[in-house]
């Protein structure tokens, strides 16, 4: 059975990261593999290792600074997180989602939750940004699970609109004022690390998924259960298994999500803005 986060511990991170930080910022950022250039992008910015943080898991993949960074950016506060933890690491639930926990009980409204993902839709490029209109959770758990803690929220949160229509709308107001093509899709979440075969991704696109990762669905669902206002956007890094006839490497990843930099601080600049 999953253990779910316990109250005292989120608490006491979050009272660690105040004291460092200060005001409560206007949005939170969760930065993908190779996205976190935004965290750099900060105005006035106060760097938080993760290492530092009570009970904050590390992050140790190849992409992932593992450090949290306040500043502003157009006026507002950001909060951004570059790096965070997968399920596939090894951790529980609880442990993936313990930073979306302590950005609850700091009080934060708003969450933009970024990550890395292989295209499904054929009809999308290598390196486009897809805005998350909905998911499909397969990865076999849920961070739910377990007694519930009302102080977090309640029993059966409502996941019908899991990703924020007014979020999705000022994204696509920032990309048009920036000239960026942005896509709009369905994001389907597995375990991970071994990449999808193709007859996997050929059954995900008949569920109806435009693409595939390993984060963003747990991190979602429990800042629905905190009442958090969510938006997500993919960086489509590479196509899914069997759309091209090459194999499937991290490096790839990285290659793309550096040379797509410029245009996603400018979208997500613009939508922060626009919160």
């Amino acid at each position: 059975m999953t253990t779910p986060a316990r109250y005292d511990a989120v608490a006491e991170a979050a009272r660690a990261v105040q004291e460092r930080i200060g005001d409560v910022p206007d949005v939170a950022v969760v930065l993908g593999s190779g996205l976190g250039a935004f965290a750099g992008s900060l105005a006035e910015a106060t760097v938080v290792p993760y290492s530092i943080i009570p009970h904050w898991p590390a992050a140790k993949i190849v992409g992932h600074a593992g450090e949290l960074v306040a500043g502003t950016i157009q006026g507002r506060r950001v909060l951004a997180l570059s790096g965070r933890a997968h399920v596939y690491e090894g951790h529980a639930m609880a442990v993936a989602t313990f930073a979306t926990r302590v950005l609850g009980l700091l009080g934060v409204k708003v969450l933009i939750l970024t990550n890395a993902a292989g295209g499904i839709n054929t009809s999308f490029a290598q390196g486009a940004l897809m805005l998350i209109s909905d998911h499909i959770n397969l990865m076999g758990d849920n961070p739910l699970v377990g007694p519930n803690d009302e102080r977090f929220g309640a029993r059966f949160p409502d996941m019908t609109i899991a990703y924020s229509p007014r979020l999705r709308t000022a994204a696509r107001e920032a990309a048009a004022a920036a000239k960026i093509k942005v896509e709009e899709g369905v994001y389907i979440a597995v375990t991970g690390p071994s990449y999808e075969t193709p007859a996997e991704i050929r059954a995900f696109r008949t569920m109806g998924a435009d693409a595939v990762g390993m984060s963003t669905v747990p991190e979602t669902i429990v800042a629905r259960h905190m009442g958090i206002e969510v938006a997500g956007i993919s960086c489509i890094t590479n196509m899914a298994a069997g759309v091209l006839p090459e194999p499937l490497v991290h490096e790839e990843v990285i290659a793309t999500t550096a040379r797509v930099r410029d245009q996603f601080i400018a979208l997500l600049t613009g939508l922060v803005a626009r919160v």
